[in-house]
């Protein structure tokens, strides 16, 4: 009997499509990175890759997982140490954050301050 042993790459027209019939996907992107710019999607889980290693037992090994960062690369390395951890149901998110909101998929950014709304800020500041 084979073990399936190998992570499966996949666009983000087909992780969206996979998220919104369950899969989770676990974004292993810092929490900087996460608070400018994250997935906008209901199954979600955020295991930063620095704690990855010490966290890896709190991402189910019952579900389809898709692992995502900002350009597939820390993701693609997550998705190998999730494998050798027994998990079989592994995917990587080509291209990360990129590509998903290049294929126009949902993203929660955090809105950018405009320079004149800065100064106005500054401005009211003083007595």
């Amino acid at each position: 009997m084979s073990r399936e042993s190998s992570v499966k790459e996949v666009n983000a027209t087909t992780a969206y499509s996979m998220i919104q019939k369950g899969a989770l996907l676990v974004d292993v992107r810092e929490a900087g990175e996460i608070e400018r710019k994250a997935f906008d999607v209901t199954e979600f889980m955020s295991v930063p890759m620095s704690k990855f290693q010490s966290r890896i037992h709190e991402i189910p090994s019952d579900r389809k997982v898709i692992l995502a960062c900002h350009s597939g690369s820390r993701s693609s390395m997550a998705s190998r140490m999730l494998v050798s951890h027994g998990h079989r149901k592994v995917h990587n998110l080509q291209h990360g954050m990129m590509s998903w909101e290049r294929e126009g998929m949902p993203v929660k950014q955090q809105p950018s301050q405009s320079p004149l709304a800065w100064l106005q800020h500054l401005i009211r500041k003083q007595p």
